[in-house]
């Protein structure tokens, strides 16, 4: 896909620029209709000024499935057989699940040394609140979860962009492809101009990124008291915080330990995205930009198209690192001991069962709340962190986000025939 045309890097900065604008104004009018405004008011103003953020991501929704199934099943059968894919994802798979267990022991450590849940006075929590999360909780199971994985119809599938059953049918599509050979040729260069197409689109839809944060910022600053948010849970935030900042030196180290000098080039690529999924809470909302962004970077489109889609699946660094933080929190508040021996059995609990959800909302917190349910923790006491959760699924989005350049970047550079060589942007 490096014959596509690119924007010159001065727009890139100038939306990165915009993006940043357009948090700053949007945090303002939130903050202004919030002191200023009726409750109900400021409530109604914040329902129409998503409405932004909503076609943002439904825009960027739009072209989800297509791009993946297009890309993926292009990649696979640019790689030729069944074990130059088994081979790349080996590597994946094996780089997926030790940031992943990585992820899990950062959050477990960290809420075990800063220990924001002990003492924490409960009276005042809403446990209502809770009530649509841990309704979710009741599908939640091992039998569903394989059945879920497995699309039964892939027009159903790229309806509800499901992206782990779009993947699984394009492996299938597209190792069948590469085994039929040359007849295959004009199907493959046809979805091969198609995601052309796609990643052109994705210029278009960027164009209302700024937007779309905007909206989105302003309207939850709308109704939260910041200030008030912070007092309350500045321990829980706090502590938050300390472990997704550690999370971030982990992958940063990896990064340049596996990619050098060439780790500031990336990060300079992905600093875009970064700022769309942090201001969205939604590392969806970016994929289409991602998978442009790393080909740039210089990654393989085959290496990208194969990558992405499994790494959105399987490796939420940022979820992940929460979900055992704010599964402990959460037994702390009530006063629950958990031995270290229970809590590596969670670990390796969560390891499992948080695969293949990224299309589900507020999948952190279903899978939280799922896991407190199977360690006699109290499930309402998701109630505790659904105050505080937009701003800590804010950072979440935007480590998933890293986490996938950097796992798309390195197994890029592992495969003999990439040299990570940059797209000439001229």
């Amino acid at each position: 896909m490096n014959t596509i045309e690119h924007k010159k890097p001065s727009l890139l900065g100038n939306l990165t620029f915009q993006i940043l604008i357009a948090m700053t104004l949007g945090a303002i009018l939130g903050i202004v209709i919030h002191n200023n405004w009726p409750a109900e008011a400021a409530k109604e103003f914040s329902t129409y000024i998503k409405i932004l953020a909503t076609v943002f991501i439904r825009l960027v929704q739009m072209i989800i499935s297509p791009l993946v199934f297009t890309t993926l099943v292009v990649g696979i059968a640019k790689l030729g057989d069944i074990s130059a894919v088994g081979r790349i994802g080996g590597k994946a798979l094996g780089w997926f699940f030790t940031a992943s267990f990585i992820s899990l022991l950062i959050g477990m450590f960290w809420v075990n040394i800063l220990e924001p849940g002990v003492g924490l006075n409960l009276s005042d929590v809403d446990l209502s609140s809770a009530a649509e999360v841990t309704e979710k909780t009741q599908h939640f199971s091992a039998q569903n979860f394989i059945e879920h994985i497995i699309p039964k119809s892939i027009v159903e599938a790229m309806a509800g962009n499901e992206i782990l059953q779009i993947v699984i049918f394009s492996i299938f599509f597209g190792l069948a492809a590469a085994s039929i050979g040359n007849h295959a040729k004009p199907v493959i260069n046809a979805l091969d101009k198609t995601s052309h197409i796609i990643l052109k689109m994705v210029n278009y839809v960027m164009k209302f990124a700024p937007i779309g944060v905007f909206g989105a910022i302003a309207g939850v600053f709308a109704i939260r008291d910041l200030n008030d948010l912070l007092l309350t849970y500045i321990k829980f935030f706090g502590s938050f915080l300390v472990g997704i900042s550690s999370l971030w030196v982990v992958l940063l180290l990896a990064g340049y330990l596996f990619l050098g000098k060439r780790m500031g080039t990336l990060l300079k690529r992905i600093v875009s995205p970064l700022i769309i999924a942090f201001g969205t809470t939604s590392s969806e909302a970016v994929f289409p930009k991602l998978t442009e962004e790393l080909e740039r970077f210089g990654v393989k489109d085959k290496i990208v198209s194969f990558m992405l889609p499994l790494g959105y699946s399987f490796n939420l660094d940022g979820s992940m690192m929460y979900m055992t933080f704010a599964s402990i929190f959460i037994a702390q508040a009530y006063g629950v001991n958990l031995d270290m021996g229970t809590q590596m059995t969670m670990l390796l609990v969560l390891m499992l069962t948080s695969k293949g959800i990224a299309g589900v909302p507020r999948a952190s917190l279903v899978v939280v709340a799922a896991t407190c349910g199977m360690f006699d923790i109290p499930i309402e006491g998701i109630a505790l962190i659904l105050p505080i959760d937009h701003f800590c699924d804010m950072f979440r989005s935007a480590t998933n986000v890293l986490g996938n350049a950097l796992a798309t970047s390195v197994v890029g550079k592992w495969e003999k025939e990439d040299e990570l060589e940059p797209v000439s942007l001229d």
